[in-house]
């Protein structure tokens, strides 16, 4: 039996990533990966069942690397103010760090795997940190109380049309655009006013 190559492990990741961005669900197969990676088909089966296998174990490790990057020095007890620019500039940094992995995590929560690859350890402890952040803020009253569907588009909503707008390199109308961090701090601050209590 062959042994696992950890090189070959993250040549296959990366690739996996690049070819269901460039080619979609459907377009995606093991062939293609195998001769992206200029690896035989043979090899793919040494780290994964099928394409199923493949895919949810690599919408896995995205969903668990993006979730700890997001709450890197970020804490439920932080006010809301302080939490959520901590949000705004982890999220923003590792969107623009990673477009390829976050437009692939988007395909992958939308697909028919996104329910498993929802499902994850990490996924499940930061949505308890997300909820208890949420719930601590209404407490000390620095939050409106809203149901969290309303406060995550309010709250979110704008910075993903500006990691959108960066992503393409133009806004509405076609104008260039690029995320600085005065722009992020403009629109964090309009959005926190909006929020807060």
């Amino acid at each position: 039996m062959r042994t696992r190559d950890t090189d070959k492990e993250e040549l296959v990741y990366k690739k996996t990533i690049e070819q269901i961005v460039k080619h979609g669900f459907d377009g995606f197969s093991m062939n293609k990966l195998a001769k992206a990676c200029n690896i035989s088909v043979a090899t793919l089966y040494i780290y994964y069942k099928d394409k199923d296998d493949l895919i949810k174990q690599v919408g896995g490790k995205l969903g668990d690397k993006f979730f700890e990057m997001v709450v890197d020095g970020f804490s439920a007890d932080m006010s809301f103010e302080e939490g959520m620019w901590k949000q705004w500039q982890n999220r923003a940094g590792y969107a623009i760090k990673y477009p390829t992995e976050v437009s692939c995590f988007e395909a992958m929560k939308h697909s028919p795997f996104a329910e498993e690859i929802m499902q994850t350890e990490a996924l499940q402890k930061f949505k308890q940190l997300m909820m208890n952040f949420f719930k601590n803020a209404v407490d000390r009253k620095e939050l409106t109380p809203m149901p969290p569907e309303i406060f995550w588009c309010a709250a979110y909503g704008p910075l993903y049309a500006l990691i959108n707008f960066n992503r393409d390199g133009k806004s509405m109308g076609g104008k260039r655009f690029v995320l600085t961090d005065e722009v992020l701090k403009q629109t964090f601050d309009i959005m926190i006013k909006g929020l807060k209590k």
